[in-house]
């Protein structure tokens, strides 16, 4: 009888591979930095993205955030929060020739959400990505190490009211990173001094609430993109439901050297 590799195996043996192949942890930073920036806009353009990917394109210009995240080929990155997979499927074409990436949802995610993931997965986009389905405070898969990238996309202020432990999750990134690696984490605005609280009523959290969590863990404020702001929005009505435009900050992090 042969035995069926677990989704977790398969992530570790995928990495391991990339390691024979001379892509792996230990060269990874060296052959990113040795590949060209892609051509962000025409990755976007590509005809064969879906018509629900282009329409999410439309609330937020995927391009600025591409570029403030420095993806590139070769690189090896875990997409936090994953969801349907628009966000790991943007940083697959970003990583693409060989780079690898992990979308990251917790067992227990929506139905909906992990089937629609699973059928990204089968389209070419998709070819070096995984699913990696791990609880958010314990999201890496055994043996993976040194990524050079971790996105984490309208999805943190998600964790300040589901049973996650949100400083074990931000120490699990920083550990993943490689030294010198990025964290890039977007989210909807609250109110500055918001209490955590407006995580699970407005869906929204305080970048100072974040910012703080994650220097806690050892991550240092690299930049802020201003590209997704929405001056004029009043940060009392709920992300979900909007009303009008939703502010959103955009902080980069880097594991020091």
């Amino acid at each position: 009888m042969i035995a069926k590799c677990t989704s977790t195996q398969l992530v570790a043996a995928a990495f391991g591979l990339a390691v024979c192949l001379g892509a792996g942890f230990g060269s990874s930073g060296a052959r990113a930095q040795a590949q060209a920036t892609p051509d962000y806009k025409a990755l976007m353009a590509a005809p064969d993205r879906s018509a629900d990917d282009r329409e999410a394109d439309k609330r937020r210009d995927p391009v600025p955030f591409l570029e403030f995240a420095g993806a590139k080929p070769g690189m090896k990155v875990l997409d936090m929060g994953a969801g349907a997979g628009y966000s790991t499927e943007l940083m697959a074409r970003a990583v693409a020739p060989d780079g690898i990436v992990l979308g990251q949802f917790p067992p227990d995610t929506f139905p909906k959400a992990k089937e629609a993931f699973e059928a990204r997965l089968k389209t070419p986009a998709m070819a070096d990505a995984f699913e990696d389905m791990m609880p958010f405070d314990d999201p890496v898969p055994p043996g993976i190490r040194n990524l050079d990238l971790i996105t984490f996309l309208f999805y943190y202020h998600d964790t300040t009211y589901m049973n996650v432990d949100r400083a074990k999750m931000d120490q699990k990134m920083f550990a993943a990173l490689k030294p010198g690696g990025f964290l890039v984490l977007a989210d909807h605005s609250a109110m500055p001094g918001a209490d955590i609280s407006v995580g699970k009523s407005l869906h929204r959290i305080d970048q100072a609430v974040v910012r703080h969590e994650l220097e806690a863990a050892g991550f240092k404020l690299f930049a802020e993109g201003d590209f997704w702001r929405v001056p004029g929005d009043t940060r009392d009505f709920s992300s979900q439901k909007p009303t009008s435009p939703v502010d959103a900050f955009v902080l980069k992090f880097q594991k020091p050297q």
